[in-house]
């Protein structure tokens, strides 16, 4: 059944209760490969918990598999799609404020836009986050969804950026372990894809890939820790598009350009696989 953008769009937004701990922050930022070496104090402040700060990041798993466990938009009214046909194309998010090591806030979920790519179509699932003290975060998952275009929508905005000027002020490698996705998927993303290799095999993959938003916090650590002095509170944003996949047993190169005016500009790719793209148009801005 195709698309039904006006339905969508005109869905009441979901709202629901969810909660985090500590527990769940340490898990996390294990699962994207902090606290290594494990006795580094730039690497303690992730994985202790009397000196926790919390990356940005983990608000794509925060409350029942975050992004993940939302049915990221597809069980919306007017939306009825094959599922082996939706990628996640990219992820925004903006932070009101930093992020407290433990909480609870209202989550609130809406299909924000359904764009016409022609051959496919793009879905934006925005969430808003907020507590007793305000807005904590807003999200924007976009999924692109193959053999679902042509219904005449909009076709959307570009999420094309110019290219970075001149060579990377810093180059960081981050080695994938093997069992990293195992690890990650314990946030809540159960996605057969990044475990199980016949399904990855069915996907067209030789064995399961990494999660991209692991890949995707990843790439956000390295800036903090390299340009923002190690201090996730500064963070504003973070965007990417989803270029590519990468493999655990693999190394994650990352590239930073910090600019004037409170932003960095950074791509991320595979070492082993000629530098294949797998983060590309990412942008943070900060304080």
């Amino acid at each position: 059944m195709p698309i039904d953008a006006a339905r969508a769009l005109a869905g009441a937004p979901r709202e629901t209760r969810i909660a985090w701990t500590r527990k769940d922050v340490l898990l996390y930022h294990l699962g994207i490969g902090a606290g290594r070496p494990a006795t580094d104090p730039a690497e303690l402040r992730y994985v202790l918990e009397d000196r926790l700060r919390v990356l940005p990041g983990f608000v794509t798993v925060a409350g029942d598999g975050g992004v993940a466990g939302e049915g990221a938009g597809l069980d919306a009214p007017g939306i009825d799609v094959d599922l082996t046909a939706v990628l996640h194309g990219a992820q925004r998010i903006g932070l009101h404020r930093p992020l407290p090591p433990a909480g609870e806030a209202t989550r609130t979920s809406r299909i924000a836009a359904v764009y016409d790519k022609g051959k496919a179509a793009v879905l934006v699932l925005r969430t808003e986050a907020a507590d007793a003290d305000g807005p904590l975060w807003t999200s924007d998952t976009q999924l692109y969804v193959r053999g679902e275009g042509g219904f005449g929508g909009d076709r959307g905005p570009s999420p094309r950026l110019p290219d970075p000027e001149g060579p990377p002020a810093h180059v960081v490698d981050r080695g994938i372990r093997e069992d990293q996705a195992l690890l990650y998927r314990l946030s809540g993303d159960w996605n057969p894809l990044h475990a199980d290799p016949e399904f990855a095999a069915l996907a067209g993959f030789d064995r399961p890939i990494l999660h991209g938003l692991c890949s995707y916090g990843m790439a956000l650590k390295a800036a903090v820790d390299t340009v923002l002095a190690g201090d996730p509170g500064r963070v504003r944003s973070y965007a990417t598009r989803f270029a590519g996949v990468v493999y655990p047993g693999e190394t994650l190169r990352i590239r930073l350009w910090p600019e004037g005016g409170g932003r960095i500009r950074l791509t991320a790719s595979a070492v082993e696989r000629d530098e294949s793209p797998v983060l590309a148009d990412a942008l943070i801005e900060h304080d």
